[in-house]
């Protein structure tokens, strides 16, 4: 494992997929995972990353315990040095490594002359075949890992770090034990890597060797300068640089022959791979490294411009060239013409298995993309194209909440459920108050009723007595006819409690809606300037409600609209439905519903007829018998001739069939 994720710190803005050569981080639940099997080691993922969630897996103790316990141990310095150890001079850094405990301190420079002689003779050698240069952990483990089928053109050359590590145990014995100290975190995975078989016993980063000099309190100041052990490098100092491999090698690349192409960066070097395999170049040799050179490795700690960096090592290459021993680095060049400097590559597939075209299409509707048009691409995911980031959903590397377009809609169409939701409560909740007012009141009017029912029959009774002793023409009786007739409208209205009061049961039975509301109209002949139309063309009439109950509705529906239209008007009733409830909406012309009584409509004893004409139970009933039906009443209305024609057109949605939990 290279680098790993501090999940608390992780903040879900993708950049680090974005920015993932090997597309090497799932994520899961939100969380960005660095997956160590598929990672290259490039640290990239560090770099973006704006919140500081990625950090590189120490090695500074596995070092330590080296340094500490075996008798001969040697610091290999990469070629970078000069761009990360600007504050003190070579000397200064070489003495610091001895103090840490260091038996010889070398330049990874003379190994880099040598693979640079190597590669040059493996593609004379071989004058028809095409190579990629080996020299970049990072990349080498990307083609094993995602081109394996390439893995036969990596020149089977060891890196400069590995060529220097066997010159010295030429030089000092095999049991040397050996420290890389460098700029590239992939050097920890090519350390490790089974290929090179323990020859590399500890790889740390620049940014880790300041750790190991401030833990032991190594000072600059405090040190004794001296030089790095032979043998010395010559323009393998260049290899950190672009192109820099190519020049120590004396191999140049002539735009107009192109034999040679070059390619940097976590995105170009991965186009020049593929490029490279599908033929679009005829060049023999890719010299591709995973950074835009050595110098911007992730395991440095300066933040100079790449240009600085560069001037620095060309700087330090050109000093030491000043002052050079040609002869005595011919010597060991010569010394060692015949060390073995290969190695091979093992094919570490982690391809996985792309969707179908038939699945991608699926993965694609589910985050409502239906068309091309959909397929915004725009990036925000860290996957180039919707395409590329279906594929990682299907290959467990992504979640569809990464889509931020699908994510705002799929947020919008919450809060329109919420928002719905909350309607529907409110509604209930409002229509729950108003069943509990009416069931307290039709508690209160039930005792009223029944009490007033029987003096009230005696009064009737003895008042029909009398006028049957009283001459017929007399004062008398005609006060006693009144008795009567409003002793009955008392009766009538004691009536009405009882209905309103009563809690009848449902009757329920097959339906003709057609022939119910054909029958209620019959029962109320419309007064004289009314007009009366239906609209009952309705797919299926057929439903399942109590048919007297039902009736009584639209009777006092149809009566109450007669009554608001007293000058003449239109009376229309239609039915519709669908495959669950079936509507009833009665309408008129009426002069409509004033705003401030909406809210009081079906409260008992409320009404706006005149005194005597309504007893203001009748909606009452009507709501009563709904409910008891689980239907639902509503009302649309206009009291302003300004704003359009009044009236009012009330609508009973009523479910088709009996509801499971009327059973109970």
């Amino acid at each position: 494992m290279l680098v790993t994720t501090i999940r608390k710190r992780c903040r879900v803005c993708y950049t680090c997929v974005r920015e993932c050569p090997a597309k090497a981080i799932r994520i899961a639940e939100g969380q960005a995972e660095v997956l160590h099997e598929r990672c290259i080691g490039c640290g990239n993922c560090i770099k973006v990353c704006s919140q500081n969630a990625k950090q590189m897996v120490s090695t500074v103790a596995q070092a330590r315990a080296i340094i500490d316990v075996e008798p001969h141990v040697a610091a290999l310095i990469a070629p970078s040095f000069p761009a990360e150890f600007t504050e003190f001079k070579p000397e200064v850094l070489v003495g610091m490594l001895r103090s840490l405990g260091f038996d010889f301190v070398c330049e990874v420079a003379f190994g880099a002359d040598l693979v640079a002689r190597e590669n040059l003779r493996v593609l004379r050698a071989a004058d028809d075949r095409h190579y990629i240069t080996s020299s970049c952990p990072a990349v080498n483990t990307y083609i094993q890992r995602y081109a394996p089928q390439l893995i036969g053109m990596l020149i089977p050359v060891v890196s400069p770090m590995v060529a220097t590590a066997r010159a010295l145990r030429a030089l000092h014995g095999d049991d040397l034990k050996v420290v890389f100290i460098g700029p590239c975190i992939a050097k920890k995975g090519e350390a490790g890597a089974s290929e090179i078989d323990g020859e590399i016993n500890a790889a740390i980063t620049f940014i880790e060797l300041r750790e190991m000099f401030m833990h032991r309190g190594i000072n600059a100041n405090a040190v004794k300068p001296s030089d790095f052990d032979p043998p010395h490098g010559r323009l393998g100092g260049l290899f950190p640089l672009k192109r820099g491999s190519l020049q120590t090698a004396g191999i140049y690349e002539d735009l107009l022959a192109d034999e040679v192409v070059t390619a940097e960066g976590h995105q170009d070097f991965v186009a020049a791979i593929r490029a490279f395999e599908s033929g679009d170049t005829s060049a023999r040799l890719l010299d591709v490294l995973c950074c835009e050179g050595c110098v911007m490795g992730q395991g440095m700690s300066t933040v100079a411009s790449q240009f600085t960096r560069r001037s620095q090592v060309s700087r330090y290459v050109t000093e030491r060239l000043q002052a050079f021993d040609a002869a005595t680095w011919q010597e060991y060049m010569d010394r060692f013409a015949d060390l073995d400097l290969s190695r091979g590559f093992a094919n570490n597939d982690q391809r996985l298995s792309a969707p179908s075209e038939d699945e991608i299409t699926e993965y694609l509707a589910a985050m409502g993309k239906f068309s091309p048009e959909d397929e915004l691409n725009c990036g925000a995911c860290g996957y180039e194209t919707c395409r590329e980031h279906v594929i990682a959903i299907h290959k467990g590397l992504a979640e569809s909440e990464m889509c931020l377009p699908y994510t705002i809609e799929q947020m919008h169409r919450t809060v329109q459920e919420l928002n719905e939701s909350h309607q529907a409560l409110a509604t209930t909740q409002e229509q729950l108050m108003h069943s509990e007012k009416l069931a307290s009141m039709g508690q209160l009017a039930a005792g009223i009723a029944h009490e007033v029912n029987n003096p009230l029959g005696v009064v009737l009774m003895y008042a029909h007595l009398m006028m049957e002793q009283c001459p017929a023409d007399s004062q008398q009786c005609r006060d006693l006819e009144m008795i009567v007739r409003e002793a009955d409208r008392c009766k009538k209205i004691v009536g009405g409690l009882l209905n309103f009061a009563r809690q009848n049961k449902v009757s329920h039975q097959r339906v003709d809606i057609r022939e119910l509301i054909e029958r209620a109209v019959a029962n109320l002949p419309a007064p004289e300037g009314i007009t009366v139309s239906t609209d009952l063309a309705i797919a299926d009439p057929h439903c399942e409600l109590d048919f007297d109950q039902l009736v009584q509705v639209v009777t006092n529906l149809i009566k109450n609209a007669y009554d608001a239209m007293p000058e003449g008007g239109e009376l229309h009733i239609s039915a519709t439905g669908d495959d669950e409830s079936i509507q009833l909406t009665i309408s008129d012309t009426g002069a409509g519903i004033a705003p401030e009584n909406l809210d009081k409509l079906y409260t008992p004893f409320f009404t706006t007829k005149e005194p005597g004409q309504g007893t203001g139970l009748g909606l009452s009933v009507i709501y009563g018998i709904v409910k008891m039906h689980r239907g639902q009443i509503d009302v649309r209305t206009n009291h302003d001739p300004a704003a359009g024609p009044t009236g009012a057109a009330f609508t009973v949605s009523l479910p088709r069939t009996r509801r499971i939990e009327q059973a109970g």
